[in-house]
Formats: structure tokens, C-alpha cells, sequence
């Protein structure tokens, strides 16, 4: 079995900046990761949790969110496995925990009003650049619903932005309460 690597197409970076077609939350999140560079089954292994697979990037393909850019032949198996590092695997994690972080709370504490820096949420691709977004956010937060609001949410994501993102293994469960509130 080979191993397939996607890139984004032009219609995959209209929908990553504008959401011009619409595309369903769990296929967004595959979308944005897809880079030209790690194969399938590496981008699989990140979204695992997300009950994303194979028919996922033939939904994306057949729908022209991407494209074929290269095949691979699978890597050799070894007799003993190579551990694998934890800092990429936090660092993808992290990734993940403050991209769902700010879209989810844009969405429901700015509202329309924080257009523009979901724009910018969409666009960012490293965790440096969603901490190049932390001020702009939390003022947008604090316009809209308050101090108390804009340091509660700050506080959160201070803890995903730290290094190594301490919090990001219990983000989904502690943002669920806090929208909850």
C-alpha cells in the first residue's frame, strides 16, 4: 500500500479563507492540516479522535478541496518501534486545542464582530501565530462581553499557548463548560 500526500487546491484556500462552500467542521480541521508534506496516514493519526479516515480525503478529493501531490511507498517496518516524539505529537495537539479554542469561542462571545479575526484564525499556521492573536482576541472579548468574560477566556488561553500547551489535553472538556456558563 503506498501512502499518499495532498496538498490544498485553489477551491481547498478560497474555502480555508472565506467558508465559501461550506464544509462540515470535521472536514475543515483535515482540510487545514493537509500541507503538501505528510502523508495520509500521518494527517490520519493526528485526527484520530475526530472519527476522520480514508473516505474523508476521498470526500475532500472528489469535492476538489485537494489535490494529489505525491505517493510514497510505506516505510519499512521495524523490529522494534522508534519512539515517537512527544513534542510534535503535543505540538499537533496544541495546534488543534487553540484553532478549536478560538473558533468556538469567536463564534459564541463576539459573534459576527469577530469576522475578521476568524479570518485570521483560519489563515494562522503555527502556534506562534495564534499567539500573535492573543491581544487582538481578548480586546474584541472585552468590547463585547466585558472584563470579566475577557479574563476568563484569557486565562484559558494563556494555558493553551503556554509551551507545550499544558492544558490542551483537557480543553474540549473544560470549553464545553465554560460555553456551557
Amino acid at each position: 500500500m503506498t501512502h499518499r500526500i495532498f496538498d490544498k487546491s485553489d477551491k481547498g484556500r478560497e474555502e480555508i479563507a472565506t467558508r465559501k462552500h461550506q464544509l462540515p467542521m470535521r472536514l475543515r480541521t483535515l482540510l487545514v492540516m493537509v500541507d503538501g508534506k505528510q502523508t495520509d496516514e500521518e494527517l490520519l493519526k493526528k485526527v484520530a479522535g475526530l472519527g476522520l479516515n480514508e473516505e474523508s480525503f476521498s470526500e475532500l478529493l472528489a469535492n476538489g478541496f485537494i489535490q494529489l501531490a505525491a505517493t510514497s511507498p510505506p516505510a519499512p517496518v521495524a523490529v522494534t518501534p522508534a519512539p515517537q516524539p512527544e513534542a510534535a505529537l503535543d505540538g499537533s495537539a496544541q495546534f488543534q486545542a487553540i484553532y478549536q479554542f478560538y473558533t468556538e469561542t469567536i463564534k459564541s462571545t463576539i459573534g459576527l464582530r469577530g469576522y475578521t479575526l476568524q479570518l485570521k484564525v483560519e489563515k494562522a499556521g503555527s502556534i506562534d501565530e495564534f499567539r500573535a492573536l492573543r491581544d487582538p482576541y481578548l480586546e474584541a472579548v472585552l468590547k463585547a462581553k466585558g472584563q470579566e468574560m475577557a479574563r476568563s477566556l484569557g486565562g484559558r488561553l494563556d494555558q493553551l499557548l503556554a509551551p507545550g500547551g499544558a492544558a490542551a489535553n483537557s480543553t474540549i472538556i473544560g470549553l464545553n463548560a465554560l460555553l456551557a456558563d
